[in-house]
């Protein structure tokens, strides 16, 4: 199966970037958009001179458990820079995003709970919540994370918007926010 096709059957549809936009993206963006492939995961990840932000991460549900997703990560942590990635909340109906929180939580992240992030989908119109975990073998301020997250909304995830999907995502000071009062923390329920 195609590394698309995996991720496009595990995200949901609201999460996924079009196959058009992660393909320029690595032809184009291949000095910092990165794919890592094998026959039973796919990890997208940026690279940037400061931080790394994993876009995708899929294990196949057949050999979860068994220390791929941690050798993934471990991979990741050895550049010894800041890992940022989104997450979805717990969704009680859908058992993966309380595994997926759990896995994060036994890899060291910490949840940034001044960080908020209200991502609108082109593909379905709707405004989701997302929450930004991060793990920092430099203990980073959340701002720094926060910084990450902009250049990264900015330069991944806007890279030709209007021009791929006909339209552009909405600007980064719509999305991203840091706020004085922190939510809960996620990783601690």
């Amino acid at each position: 199966m195609h590394w698309y096709e995996k991720l496009n059957q595990y995200f949901p549809i609201e999460e996924m970037k079009s196959k058009e936009h992660m393909e320029i993206l690595l032809k184009e963006r291949g000095d910092i958009y990165h794919k890592d492939e094998g026959p039973n995961h796919v990890l997208i990840y940026v690279e940037f001179d400061k931080f790394v932000f994993v876009d995708y991460l899929f294990v196949s549900k057949n050999t979860r458990g068994q220390g791929r997703g941690h050798q993934l990560i471990d991979k990741l942590k050895s550049k010894g820079k800041p890992i940022i990635l989104e997450v979805e909340p717990i969704n009680y109906e859908d058992t993966d995003t309380e595994k997926r929180l759990k896995f994060y939580a036994r890899e060291g992240f910490e949840h940034a709970t001044s960080i908020g992030y209200r991502r609108r989908s082109l593909a379905t119109n709707e405004v989701n919540n997302m929450e930004i975990l991060y793990w920092s073998p430099t203990h980073e301020s959340e701002e720094m994370i926060y910084e990450g997250m902009v250049k990264t909304y900015r330069l991944i995830h806007k890279y030709k918007d209007e021009e791929i999907y006909g339209e552009p995502f909405d600007p980064v000071h719509e999305v991203l926010s840091l706020e004085e009062e922190e939510k809960d923390d996620i990783l601690k329920k």
